[in-house]
């Protein structure tokens, strides 16, 4: 995220972030249970509550640079889902999905080595 000022980074990070805690909490907290009951839980209403706010720093986000900039710059936290899953949830992964992340790895890496805001001229040519 070099290309970024310092408030878009941060509002970068916070996106991912919050997206990523906000997938985990949701899976933790529906993992056994049912129903009503899973409306319920405190992790997965911690979850829902952390992706109804991972909506407002994106669409901030969406405000400041191209769309085609961000959504590969916040893949970011796929990778850090699949650490997640290994780590804290004990989630298996298989060789093809660490292949299939280090693939998201390099489209984060080639897309933030880009600049993130695409000029009104620029579309006209």
């Amino acid at each position: 995220m070099p290309n970024l000022p310092v408030r878009a980074q941060a509002l970068t990070a916070a996106v991912v972030f919050s997206n990523l805690a906000g997938n985990t909490l949701l899976s933790v907290g529906l993992r056994g249970s049912t129903g009503v009951e899973a409306l319920i839980r405190p992790t997965v209403l911690a979850g829902v509550a952390l992706l109804i706010f991972w909506t407002v720093p994106r669409a901030t986000l969406m405000s400041w640079a191209d769309l085609s900039y961000i959504l590969p710059v916040t893949a970011t936290g796929y990778i850090l889902t699949a650490i997640v899953g290994v780590v804290f949830l004990h989630e298996h992964i298989t060789g093809w999905r660490w292949a299939a992340t280090l693939l998201i790895v390099a489209g984060v890496v080639l897309a933030g080595t880009t600049r993130p805001k695409t000029t009104r001229s620029e579309h006209r040519k």
